[in-house]
């Protein structure tokens, strides 16, 4: 009797071995990234949009611009601009992060590809800001909900910890929703849980009249009248009414405080959105196969710049 494969069998991965046959050498990963960043097959200056564009043979920017008179390379316009990292790493990076559903420490990866563990930090940063790229609003139904990420108080010092609200109080929150008909995700950390920040929130991502599933949480109450609204009493054990729960957002709930605990053991708040982003970007192509995975992610990294400056002032 056949029995389907673990996991999703439908989509196709990379081993490592395969990885290192289809990137050798840094002249095999630049080729990519320019097959991918200028699929049409023009190759546009990244500072002034011109098509008048011709090889040169500078060392490090083996392009030129005949309009603005600037060299350019592959990651020139990207989050990548600047960076001495050989693009063979970066394509590396890129792997491990599509790959590894909890997310990649910074240790774990500056072992992996042979940098410092600040580097790796700032390499994974940038490519979280690949993931920033949020899509349009859901046709419905979708699942709403709300949670907070931080440390349990019983691991804290006594000096510590806070008894406010359970120890919510010192948590981040994060609200999220989920498409069934896709399963895409959308999630912000938020600053506060009242009524207008999480409506705002679900009508910014679901189109008005579609069919909104919650908790019973009083601030979704109001969206009755602009929504099919139903919601589960969670205070009460209630947790499935026929299609009315909450499932598949805490589904993913689960995994980015999996990747918390297991993998980062702690989310700063600055950066807690880029983390977010991550997961959230993360589960939206976890049904592509892994070069798919790489090249989306490559794609995000265009027109963005994040300067170590700016990461850590």
């Amino acid at each position: 009797m056949a029995h389907n494969a673990p996991g999703k069998a439908h989509r196709k991965g990379i081993t490592l071995l395969e990885l290192s046959e289809l990137f050798p050498d840094e002249a095999a990963a630049r080729t990519w990234f320019e097959g991918i960043l200028w699929a049409t097959g023009d190759r546009p200056c990244p500072r002034c949009g011109s098509l008048d564009t011709h090889e040169a043979s500078h060392k490090k920017m083996p392009y030129r611009c005949r309009d603005c008179r600037k060299y350019f390379s592959v990651k020139t316009g990207t989050v990548m601009e600047g960076s001495p990292i050989p693009l063979r790493k970066w394509v590396y990076a890129i792997y491990l992060d599509a790959t590894s559903l909890k997310g990649v420490s910074s240790m774990k990866l500056h072992r992996e590809i042979g940098v410092t563990q600040k580097t790796a930090w700032f390499m994974q940063q940038r490519i979280r800001e690949a993931f920033g790229n949020h899509g349009g609003s859901f046709g419905g139904p979708v699942e709403v909900d709300e949670t907070y990420v931080g440390g349990l108080e019983k691991n804290k010092h006594e000096h510590k910890r806070s008894h406010e609200r359970g120890g919510l109080s010192t948590k981040a929150a994060v609200i999220g929703v989920k498409d069934r008909e896709t399963g895409q995700v959308r999630a912000r950390a938020i600053e506060s849980t009242d009524g207008e920040t999480l409506r705002g929130f679900v009508r910014e991502y679901t189109a008005p009249g579609a069919q909104v599933y919650s908790d019973g949480h009083g601030a979704y109450t109001p969206l009755e009248g602009e929504y099919k609204h139903a919601a589960v009493q969670h205070s009460v054990g209630t947790y499935v009414v026929e299609q009315a729960h909450t499932n598949g957002i805490e589904s993913f709930w689960s995994m980015l405080k999996r990747g918390y605990m297991g993998t980062f053991h702690h989310f700063s708040a600055k950066h807690l959105q880029r983390y977010v982003n991550e997961f959230a970007g993360r589960h939206n192509i976890r049904d592509l196969d892994t070069i798919t995975q790489m090249a989306i992610i490559s794609r995000g990294m265009v027109g963005k710049r994040l300067q170590y400056a700016e990461l850590v002032a």
